[in-house]
């Protein structure tokens, strides 16, 4: 049997990652090596993710090695993933899902530690995702928005360095490499992206024995809400960079869809949830939704979100 060839990006916590499919690989007796590769992403730091124009800003670099045979498999963090895949790669396997959250890391160098709910001083929180903005300035329209780009290693410092109030990063990001500060705030109000939390394993098309090998670290449940989540994504408007939200969750047989849109500047919204029997039905939820949120006017905001690009 082959060494599997891992890409991955060259960050902190996408090699985190890569060593984490090495190692449950290695658990079933696979072979494999880390092949570190810099993408796009990466390179611009300084241009908002939103203003790149391109979908797959942090995956076009690893499609293009793995179609050119350079490496075999490739590991991202799910939400970063376009809804359509490059032509000739396919989704190999998803991990189980760590944490969906969305936490606000605060500046320690700030004095004063203020109550968000009830302070009415104008605050900047930081930020490169429109999803998160959009909530944001949904809930706290007083407030101002910077952005902020980098790796996670990058992006803590710089709060640090800044006069912000905090920024806002994911949960699971943050607890894989154990930055999590202790008074980082979990929003529990903040719909998390499509497939945040998750890890994806994609590998070319016709590469059946990769595929075969990864599909044995596939965790259906994580498969299961994560496809639904992304056709929500993907039927809605299909892009990455999008104020779009969205989370599926199986407890006990039934099966919780919760999703919402928000136009760019936060002041519009339509959310939608459902819940259904968990049966081979269920997996049609996230496109029922999206229809349903298009019919009651969702179409409006997101004619409004492609005009603005």
């Amino acid at each position: 049997m082959k060494t599997l060839k891992i890409g991955t990006r060259e960050s902190q916590l996408a090699v985190w990652q890569a060593k984490r499919v090495q190692k449950l690989l290695a658990d079933n007796h696979i072979d494999s090596e880390l092949i570190l590769i810099k993408s796009e992403g990466d390179i611009d730091l300084v241009t908002p993710l939103y203003a790149l124009g391109v979908q797959g800003v942090f995956t076009r670099t690893l499609d293009a090695a793995l179609l050119s045979g350079r490496i075999d498999i490739a590991v991202h963090s799910m939400k970063d993933v376009p809804t359509q895949l490059a032509q000739g790669i396919t989704q190999a396997a998803v991990l189980e899902r760590a944490n969906y959250r969305d936490l606000l890391v605060l500046n320690k160098n700030r004095k004063e530690a203020l109550d968000i709910q009830l302070t009415n001083e104008i605050i900047t929180i930081a930020t490169s995702s429109v999803r998160r903005k959009a909530q944001w300035m949904n809930r706290y329209p007083h407030h101002l928005i910077d952005n902020i780009r980098g790796n996670v290693n990058t992006r803590l410092k710089k709060v640090e360095e800044s006069n912000w109030y905090g920024a806002i990063f994911a949960a699971a990001g943050l607890e894989r490499i154990e930055l999590r500060p202790e008074d980082a705030i979990e929003l529990d109000w903040m719909l998390p992206a499509p497939a945040q939390g998750a890890i994806m394993i994609v590998c070319r098309e016709e590469d059946q024995e990769s595929k075969s090998i990864c599909y044995q670290l596939n965790h259906e449940t994580t498969a299961i809400c994560t496809k639904i989540e992304r056709s929500f994504l993907k039927t809605l408007m299909g892009g990455c960079s999008t104020p779009i939200s969205a989370l599926a969750e199986i407890k006990n047989e039934d099966l919780y869809f919760t999703g919402n849109i928000y136009s760019l500047d936060g002041k519009e919204k339509k959310e939608i949830s459902l819940s259904v029997k968990h049966s081979s039905d269920a997996a049609n939820i996230g496109v029922r939704a999206a229809e349903q949120l298009l019919h009651e006017g969702a179409d409006k905001i997101v004619e409004s979100i492609r005009n603005a690009k």
